[in-house]
C-alpha cells in the first residue's frame, strides 16, 4: 500500500449520486456527486472529490471534521448564529466537530474534501 494518494480531480470513474436528506434540505433541488478515492485509518479517514447543484442545505457535521478545498464554483456557509462566509474555486476551509450551519450552493460547486471521524 501506498503512503502517498494523489487526489484526481476529475475522475474517470462514476461517481455516487445522492441527495439531501429530506430534512436537510432548506430550498432548491440541489443534487450531489462523490467520487471516493480512498479510505484509511479503519473507515476513519476518507478522501475524494465532491460536487453539488444549486440549493441549500442544512450541514451537521456531529463528530466529523472536514477539511475542503474548492476546485470550481462558489458556496456560502453560514454557522447557526454566525455571519455567512463565501468560499470560491481556490479557498481552502475546516468545518469541525459539532458545524451547524447552512450550506448554499450558488454556482455548482466541486471540492477536494478530507473527512475524519
Amino acid at each position: 500500500m501506498s503512503l502517498l494518494k494523489t487526489i484526481d480531480t476529475t475522475p474517470s470513474f462514476p461517481p455516487r449520486e445522492s441527495v439531501p436528506l429530506p430534512e436537510r434540505l432548506i430550498s432548491g433541488n440541489p443534487s450531489f456527486k462523490t467520487w471516493a478515492q480512498d479510505v484509511a485509518r479503519g473507515e476513519m479517514i476518507h478522501t475524494g472529490v465532491w460536487e453539488a447543484t444549486p440549493g441549500e442545505t442544512r450541514s451537521i457535521k456531529g463528530e466529523t471534521f472536514e477539511f475542503c478545498h474548492i476546485l470550481s464554483g462558489v458556496v456560502e456557509l453560514t454557522p447557526e448564529n454566525g455571519e455567512p462566509v463565501v468560499y470560491r474555486s481556490g479557498d481552502s476551509f475546516v468545518m469541525k466537530p459539532g458545524f451547524v450551519g447552512v450550506w448554499k450552493t450558488i454556482e455548482t460547486v466541486r471540492k477536494i474534501y478530507v473527512s475524519v471521524m
